[in-house]
């Protein structure tokens, strides 16, 4: 008898297009809109769509309030936005407080977005649900965008409560602190948070985006821009990690995490679909080893997928990605000689510890808004933010 990952693989395998219209039909909800039709503006450049749902967390009106057990993170494999999310719930000890469920497309071709194909029955095993749009329209009935990862979902209520993936780390940090492990490291200190946010808010157009504006966009101008923005932007990294081991130096923050997790899907995915590349991510000798740097932490390791698509046979030319990726042992290739560590005054320590004296109320101060959410769609261009440093 085959292992629960065989028989999920199966499953998903021999989940039909005609099955996943049944139960669209049978829940109503409908088709997921395209990327390159609903989301490209008159430039032929790809500006994503706000998130839905970003009230904030605590006790107020409108707010959702953190409890144990009552939500669940769906994320996806090969979504970086989603690895954050699950990577940093771990980190902070909250695996028994969150959830957690990987999604999968919906039939062969995805017509509706994100399901749970590789379950019995096609159905979320926590909810019963088909699909992660069943949460966002029972959240709000009018809802008509993307249903995306990560969703952070009432799984007692069965409803999204939030998908901002510019803050949904930051109130797992911060306000579900009272349900972290005693020892739980400071990924996002109070003395550093505008500093974090105002960095997170240039990071996404420029490095987290960019390969989206590149896949997507519409034109060669917009095409260009996002390319010049990307590479450049490496190249100013590469600068900063010369002289620290980490974005904001000695250790590990969220900014960390939301880097390391669009450059590896780069490296060994994205990069394929965009066109031609000035470097690569192991060309850049100070990028590379904060990568494996990262990588050689259990929690960082756990949530990095070499997966790569399969040889068909009636292809004459098969891509780098089916012929030479599966054959590499990536685990030793990304395997660290530790020599990061002398660019820190603490080489043995990984993250930074809560203050002496700091109390839980310390700690839970709003989170910031951002203008990635804003309805208007001028607001989301790129050109509203400097460079990444």
């Amino acid at each position: 008898m085959g292992n629960a990952c065989d028989i999920g693989a199966q499953l998903l395998k021999n989940y039909t297009d005609e099955e996943a219209e049944q139960h669209a039909q049978e829940v109503g909800v409908d088709p997921r809109p395209k990327e390159t039709i609903s989301e490209i503006d008159a430039r032929g450049a790809f500006i994503r769509q706000p998130n839905a749902f970003i009230a904030s967390a605590g006790d107020g009106e409108g707010q959702w309030k953190p409890e144990a057990g009552r939500y669940a993170i769906y994320w996806a494999h090969g979504c970086h936005w989603s690895n954050r999310p699950v990577i940093v719930r771990d980190i902070l000890g909250l695996q028994d407080v969150i959830k957690d469920v990987a999604v999968t497309k919906s039939g062969q071709r995805n017509v509706y977005g994100h399901g749970f194909g590789d379950q019995p029955g096609h159905k979320d095993r926590l909810t019963g649900a088909y699909f992660l749009s069943e949460f966002y329209k029972r959240a709000d009935p009018d809802f008509k965008g993307r249903a995306t990862t990560p969703t952070l979902v009432d799984i007692i209520e069965k409803k999204a409560v939030n998908n901002d993936y510019h803050r949904l780390t930051n109130y797992i940090e911060v306000n579900f602190r009272p349900f972290q492990k005693p020892d739980a490291p400071d990924l996002y200190p109070v003395a550093l948070r505008k500093e974090i946010d105002d960095f997170n808010d240039r990071l996404f157009p420029h490095i987290n985006n960019s390969h989206y504006r590149m896949a997507f966009c519409q034109s060669y101008e917009a095409y260009q821009e996002a390319y010049d923005d990307f590479f450049e932007s490496l190249d100013l990294l590469e600068e900063h990690l010369s002289k620290n081991r980490f974005i904001f130096g000695d250790f590990i923050t969220d900014s960390d995490v939301r880097l390391y997790v669009t450059l590896v899907r780069w490296e060994t995915s994205y990069f394929h679909n965009v066109g031609p590349l000035k470097k690569r991510i192991t060309e850049y000798p100070n990028i590379w080893g904060y990568v494996k740097d990262l990588f050689a932490i259990p929690e960082f390791k756990k949530y990095t997928f070499f997966e790569f698509p399969k040889a068909t046979d009636d292809a004459l030319f098969q891509g780098y990605l089916v012929r030479i990726a599966p054959q590499i042992d990536f685990a030793k290739a990304w395997e660290t000689d530790g020599s990061r560590k002398n660019l820190s005054s603490h080489p043995d320590e990984l993250y930074a510890k809560h203050p002496e004296g700091e109390t839980v109320e310390d700690y839970i101060t709003p989170i910031s808004t951002t203008i990635w959410n804003s309805p208007e769609q001028d607001d989301r261009q790129p050109k509203n933010v400097g460079p990444l440093f």
